[in-house]
């Protein structure tokens, strides 16, 4: 998979004076069926999340409150996402690294995945990620 794949998606804002409201619809807003969610939050300072990349999973990943960066690899190019506005939905297909950092005091990261928890799913050695790259080239 290459980097050129992942995309912002800016997802739809209802403005309120009450407060306002954002939604996703799977299929619709993202381009799967949502299959797990799961949210990191409390990430300790200089802390980091991630360092994996996925073979089947596909993901989108907001920031709902607070900011953070979110690093991606495709194994020839690197690129930097900083999250910070809840109505702005970063995906992640399979086949990318990722990692995420500078997470800002009272964070809250919120993540929708194309399929449930597998462990086998998960490449975790990065020297491994990029020899798997490199052999598909």
């Amino acid at each position: 998979m290459s980097i050129d794949l992942v995309k912002i998606i800016k997802l739809p804002k209802s403005l309120d004076e009450r407060g306002n409201l954002s939604f996703l619809e799977e299929e619709r807003h993202i381009p799967f069926k949502i299959k797990r969610s799961y949210w990191i939050y409390d990430v300790p300072g200089g802390e980091a999340r991630g360092g994996h990349s996925y073979h089947k999973n596909e993901e989108i990943i907001i920031a709902l409150s607070g900011s953070f960066d979110v690093i991606l690899d495709d194994g020839n190019n690197k690129k930097t996402y900083s999250l910070n506005r809840s109505y702005y939905a970063l995906f992640v297909p399979k086949g990318i690294w990722r990692y995420m950092e500078n997470f800002s005091t009272n964070s809250l990261c919120f993540i929708v995945a194309s399929t449930v928890f597998d462990e086998e799913d998960y490449q975790r050695d990065y020297q491994q990620f990029i020899n798997s790259k490199i052999n598909k080239s």
